[in-house]
């Protein structure tokens, strides 16, 4: 039998390396990105840096407006204005107290109770969307009217003696009054704190609770020690999703409030339509944002959480 020395064995074929990725594929992601990044860039960027330049101008409407690098409008405007910032904050701060004390019972009943009923529940959660803010807020000014039901069983059952005695209504009278502002902030809002709850709540796995149950758990400390710590995320979320869009909101404090209940917002919206102050009105807008911004990221740092839903 003939046997092939290695002298004789045919060479092997040189290991070739696998084709490189076209170039082309790989701009693909960024392509798609492109729509959105020129969104943001048209309609987010563009206007910011123009309002950024409006804030350090100075002149009238008349005369026209140059920058001259004003940066006495902020100071001007924070001195002038921090009773409506601070009262926006406490209102916000207010709903999105109440929002939370609504929204998480709801949520969790959605999400662990509701059985057949879920998805009309979520229907009616999402109702208030299909009208218009304006005319959602324009409903409670008959909600709550003089003469209504609900003001006369809140004098009935003394509940306005309490609130006028806290400042929060006025005599007989909820309209006009930082209640009613409030009561409006919470019922636009209250969806956004609700849906974020309910996923984070239906991500939770039933098995945590038969384990707690298991090791002899009350359902209290079940919550405390399980439930509410998973939904966090939610939380955090549904926080922000109200106390963002609320702390620059003007219509609630426009059509339910008072000149004593005007909030910056509503500031802004006059320093812009009517007086035409427009230096002034982007400062307080940058005053605005800049606040919001860092009580939200302190928020975020002290809630011990990194995962928003």
């Amino acid at each position: 039998m003939a046997t092939v020395t290695e002298a004789e064995a045919p060479p092997l074929a040189p290991e070739t390396d696998p084709k490189p990725p076209r170039k082309r594929g790989r701009l693909v992601p960024y392509w798609l990105l492109l729509p959105g990044l020129l969104w943001l860039v048209i309609f987010f960027a563009l206007p910011m840096i123009y309002q950024a330049s409006t804030s350090v101008q100075t002149g009238s409407l008349e005369e026209g407006y140059k920058v001259t690098w004003h940066f006495a409008t902020y100071w001007d405007s924070l001195t002038e204005y921090w009773p409506q910032f601070l009262r926006s904050v406490s209102y916000a701060a207010a709903a999105t107290v109440l929002c939370l004390l609504l929204g998480y019972p709801l949520a969790y009943l959605i999400a662990f109770r509701a059985g057949r009923w879920r998805n009309l529940i979520m229907i009616l959660v999402i109702a208030p969307f299909f009208t218009s803010f304006l005319i959602r807020t324009l409903a409670w000014k008959t909600i709550l009217a003089d003469s209504g039901p609900v003001v006369g069983a809140l004098n009935t059952l003394h509940v306005l003696d309490v609130t006028t005695w806290l400042g929060w209504t006025a005599g007989d009278r909820v309209l006009a009054t930082p209640l009613a502002v409030v009561c409006g902030l919470t019922y636009n809002f209250l969806p956004f704190m609700i849906l974020p709850l309910y996923t984070s709540l239906e991500r939770i796995d039933g098995r945590l609770h038969e384990a707690a149950g298991d090791l002899y758990a009350r359902p209290w400390t079940t919550f405390r020690k399980v439930t509410f710590p998973l939904s966090m995320p939610g939380v955090v979320s549904g926080t922000l999703l109200t106390f963002i869009p609320a702390a620059g909101d003007y219509v609630n404090a426009e059509l339910l409030g008072s000149t004593d209940t005007r909030m910056i917002g509503n500031v802004i919206q006059t320093q812009f339509l009517r007086i035409l102050d427009y230096p002034t009105a982007a400062a307080l807008s940058f005053i605005l944002m800049a606040a919001i911004l860092l009580m939200v990221t302190v928020y975020i740092r002290r809630s011990g959480t990194e995962d928003l839903v």
